[in-house]
């Protein structure tokens, strides 16, 4: 059965954090929908890949997915200023939705306020950030908390992208 998968992403995303996980979705069957500050928004990744978004996030509502995917590099923390885009990411939290974030993707948490007792990794630096903030921590290359999926670094693409369609799949 085809899903409706967000992506949230802007300037400076890690661009194979987009990519892989984006073509293990769409080779699934399933419908990805980049998200941006505004729809046909060109943006460029932090090793030069151009991208250009579906939609910008006044012209969506959380409801309209089945799964978030928050890929990292420097676009979560552009991101997580934006109230639109925390708000959208709660929704997934609070409402146990498939939630997917790599690297430093988890740094949108910290602006929910619902990262206590959630456990879940990220890249280095931002493992300290999401333990202040309430959640167990592990330093390992996937942890799954109920439908939350988070992985640390590009090195865990293979099993975070395999983790995700396990997830779609239950």
């Amino acid at each position: 059965m085809t899903k409706k998968i967000a992506v949230l992403a802007t300037n400076l995303v890690e661009d194979i954090e987009l990519t892989s996980p984006k073509e293990t979705l769409e080779k699934d069957g399933n419908e990805v929908i980049l998200i941006s500050f505004e729809a046909q928004q060109e943006f460029t990744g932090k090793k030069g890949t151009k991208f250009i978004s579906d939609k910008g996030i006044d012209e969506v509502q959380p409801e309209e997915f089945d799964a978030l995917l928050i890929p990292g590099g420097f676009s979560p923390d552009q991101l997580r200023s934006d109230p639109r885009f925390v708000s959208f990411v709660a929704y997934f939290l609070k409402n146990e939705q498939p939630l997917f974030a790599i690297c430093h993707g988890p740094q949108l948490f910290i602006q929910t306020g619902l990262t206590k007792g959630r456990t879940m990794t990220a890249y280095t630096t931002v493992r300290p950030d999401i333990g202040y903030a309430g959640a167990i921590v592990k330093d390992e290359p996937v942890v799954v908390d109920k439908k939350l999926v988070t992985s640390r670094t590009p090195d865990d693409l293979p099993d975070f992208n395999k983790t995700i369609l396990d997830i779609l799949h239950a």
